[in-house]
């Protein structure tokens, strides 16, 4: 066989070949072409006409984050369940006065670590508490014993925080719960001061001694938010040596708080947080939080 007629063969010269078919028409009303792929493969027809809707839901920028670091009195916000403000002295107490109370506290103070119950598990909160007035105090679902001997120190300073903290005499606490922050590991999270035992709408007076450590803020979501903090307004505070912050009116209500982990560096911390506490009503559960319609609660308490 020649060398021609071969290659002829291997090419496949000699085999019939199949009619071409015939493409199919588009009809002329089909107002559409045909996009073709890099592989040459015909594409899905997609109308050359496109509509823009606009998004169901609005476009929403996540707010900045504020920063209170100056001495005044802050409005937060204005809620129908009232105005909620904020009060920050950061030299309350004199350096030298500071440092020789938080030595007395931190040595003579009846500290220890409190165990708590979240979704039926205990876990050991990360710092050392105690609890100083004339009824316990239950949040969590762990009720914290009273210490009804007050610490001199804790008195006086008791005094001057009700006296700084409200009008004609001052706001009279009866309460006192210590936090002592060993490091920049110990925290507390996102909270609010709102059991039924604090009454509506409580003011909470926090004094600093030791180590600065920043406060955080975040408003509470409305309840179309369906608990998403996305964008919730947020305020930091860092708080020092010695600085007192007072959180008063709607604050418990429409606001959580937190003190967050810092892994740098970080000493010692007290806070001292000044309140006062009443009697539960009768059949209500211990450390149940409150909920609020306006400006009145729904649960009824009585000193």
């Amino acid at each position: 066989m020649s060398d021609k007629r071969q290659r002829a063969r291997v090419q496949g010269s000699w085999a019939k070949q199949l009619p071409k078919q015939p493409r199919p028409a588009v009809p002329p009303s089909q107002n559409a072409t045909p996009a073709v792929a890099s592989w040459g493969i015909h594409q899905q027809i997609t109308s050359a006409n496109f509509e823009f809707h606009q998004p169901i839901k609005p476009v929403r920028d996540v707010p900045p984050e504020k920063v209170i670091d100056q001495a005044g009195d802050y409005e937060i916000s204005h809620e129908p369940s009232g105005v909620s403000r904020l009060r920050l002295v950061p030299s309350f107490l004199p350096a030298d006065k500071a440092d020789w109370i938080f030595s007395k506290l931190l040595a003579e103070l009846p500290w220890s670590q409190k165990t708590n119950v979240r979704q039926g598990e205990a876990y050991a909160e990360p710092r050392l508490t105690c609890w100083f007035g004339e009824l316990p105090y239950t949040y969590a679902r762990s009720t914290m014993a009273a210490n009804t001997k007050w610490h001199p120190l804790l008195l006086n300073l008791r005094r001057a925080v009700s006296e700084a903290s409200g009008v004609g005499g001052g706001e009279r606490f009866n309460s006192l719960l210590c936090n002592l922050y060993r490091d920049g590991h110990d925290s507390i999270g996102w909270h609010s001061d709102d059991e039924a035992s604090l009454g509506p709408q409580p003011v909470i007076a926090s004094l600093s001694l030791g180590d600065s450590r920043v406060f955080s803020l975040r408003k509470k979501p409305r309840p179309e938010e369906n608990g998403d903090y996305t964008y919730a307004e947020r305020i930091k505070v860092p708080l020092g040596h010695g600085a007192l912050l007072l959180m008063e009116g709607a604050t418990q209500d429409d606001w959580q708080h937190q003190v967050a982990k810092e892994y740098h560096d970080r000493g010692p911390r007290i806070n001292l947080t000044f309140r006062s506490i009443f009697p539960e009503p009768q059949g209500h559960r211990p450390g149940t939080k409150l909920r609020f319609t306006g400006r009145q609660a729904d649960v009824n308490l009585t000193n």
